[in-house]
């Protein structure tokens, strides 16, 4: 017997993240923002958390380090991130949003919080406080 793919629950869970990708990449690129979707998500995490190490970054925003590392560096010369040198630690920098950076996501977070009403349109708010259970529940017996 063969599985109907579109009826597995982790390929629909995949599925729904590309397309919530994809919807957010074209409002970003209306808008002439010049940064990817997985940039502006280490944007957030660097400014909701400032000073994680890249290791740290890397797990917050499910990403390998190689990837934050190329993200940092385009941020850095974006302007919308900063990484000052640890005294003592040659491997570490304290990587914070800039004040142009705050200016970005401050200008763009319209946008995001419009697409995150947009995604959850018609649902309650005891629905979606169990679709988050149930989304925590499956991470949970991923990990």
């Amino acid at each position: 017997m063969k599985d109907d793919l579109s009826q597995v629950v982790l390929f629909m869970l995949d599925q729904t993240n590309k397309l919530a990708k994809q919807y957010s990449q074209k409002e970003l690129d209306k808008r002439g923002a010049g940064i990817t979707v997985d940039q502006w998500v280490l944007l957030k995490v660097i400014e909701a958390d400032p000073g994680l190490s890249q290791r740290d970054l890397a797990e917050k925003s499910i990403k390998d380090p190689a990837s934050i590392t190329r993200m940092l560096d385009l941020l850095e010369k974006k302007g919308l991130i900063q990484r000052e040198a640890i005294e003592g630690n040659r491997r570490q920098y304290m990587i914070t949003v800039s004040k142009e950076g705050q200016k970005f996501i401050n200008k763009h977070m319209d946008m995001v919080q419009s697409h995150r009403a947009k995604s959850l349109e018609g649902f309650s708010k005891k629905e979606v406080g169990k679709l988050k259970d149930m989304l925590l529940r499956i991470q949970g017996n991923m990990v």
